[in-house]
């Protein structure tokens, strides 16, 4: 079996295959992966990485896999004021895609509830999600321990 045990934040010229992956599943160190056309490969990183939309894995016979966002069920919410929505989001840890006029969460109805009482329209979609990254880096974040 292949293996792919480098991960570049974009593709070095026209990569040989795909692989859609959630967002969960886009954060990985060590698993056995199958890219879009059906080539199944071994993933062995060095640690645990956050793989961004638009990424590549390269194989140890040098070819790249691309990496896409899958479409998954998401909220998308609108309202008067974003900011205010997307600051309440943040303070809760809630990965947020961050548009000019939407945000993008993960559905969560404890979240859903709070934006609807702060006058946001939430509506479900099913798309890909590629929320920000931390402020100390690429990748996710998952505590106040910097």
């Amino acid at each position: 079996m292949l293996t792919a045990s480098t991960y570049h934040t974009h593709t070095h010229g026209t990569p040989a295959d795909r692989i859609s992956l959630s967002y969960e599943a886009r954060f990985l160190r060590r698993r056995v992966l199958t890219t879009d056309g059906g080539l199944e490969f071994l993933l062995d990183l060095e640690q645990t990485t956050s793989l961004d939309h638009g990424g590549a894995l390269k194989l140890e016979d040098g070819r790249e896999i691309e990496i896409v966002a899958a479409p998954e069920p998401l909220l998308e919410i609108t309202g008067d004021n974003l900011v205010r929505l997307a600051w309440h989001i943040g303070n809760r840890h809630t990965p947020c895609q961050v548009e000019a006029t939407r945000l993008l969460i993960q559905p969560d109805h404890v979240i859903r509830d709070m934006l609807g009482k702060l006058g946001a329209t939430v509506t479900e979609r099913v798309e890909p999600f590629t929320p920000e990254g931390g402020a100390y880096g690429h990748g996710r974040t998952h505590s106040h321990a910097h």
